[in-house]
């Protein structure tokens, strides 16, 4: 990136910072291509990663074990979450944990093997349940709650089972008989089932 372009920038995020000077939101930036730096308070793409966090809500996410290390404040998700999980009957608090664990509740999340959104719904995973776009909050937690569902009917309501094929795929879990012996997935599961009970109980 040139030096001419990096200064243009600085100013003008300055800019933004002066006139809000109490961070009323976060700010994210990718580097494109080109050279580009970009920078916005209301990302549609995956490439954007936060680069000024909101101080407010930063510090609400860090009062509390559960929001640590969230990416956006889980409240916003609630009524999305709530809705779903009644409509095909899943724990909401299963949910969040899934959520928290795939996503850290970042919108945006995309990961290397191309898993899209809140809850990580792979390309394929995605069509199958009729997500027309990954990145759209209430779409990617109706398709990913669903998906949890036909998992947890699939394995007879076995939640560490429905985990594992979560995260390492039917295939697997089906191959093993069981939880996959990979520790990411071991991982995985341990972690869910750990946020799970904290947001039973809070």
């Amino acid at each position: 990136m040139k030096r001419g372009t990096a200064i243009v920038w600085l100013a003008l995020l300055g800019a933004v910072a002066w006139r809000i000077p109490s961070a009323t939101a976060d700010i994210y930036r990718y580097e494109d291509s080109d050279g580009v730096v970009h920078f916005t308070d209301a990302p549609t793409d995956g490439r954007f990663k936060v680069f000024m966090r909101d101080i407010k809500k930063d510090r609400k996410l860090r009062t509390t074990f559960k929001l640590a290390g969230c990416a956006r404040n889980p409240e916003e998700f609630e009524p999305i979450i709530n809705q779903c999980a009644l409509e095909y009957g899943v724990d909401k608090s299963l949910v969040k944990a899934v959520i928290h664990a795939e996503s850290g509740y970042n919108p945006n999340a995309l990961s290397r093997k191309g898993a899209s959104g809140l809850m990580q719904l792979m390309p394929q995973t995605a069509r199958d349940l009729k997500v027309s776009n990954s990145f759209d909050p209430r779409e990617n937690i109706r398709g990913g709650v669903r998906y949890l569902r036909f998992l947890l009917d699939t394995f007879k309501g076995d939640v560490t089972m429905a985990l594992a094929a979560y995260n390492a795929g039917l295939s697997k879990v089906a191959q093993y008989g069981g939880v996959p012996p990979y520790q990411e997935t071991r991982t995985y599961v341990d972690k869910v089932l750990s946020y799970r009970k904290a947001y039973q109980t809070n």
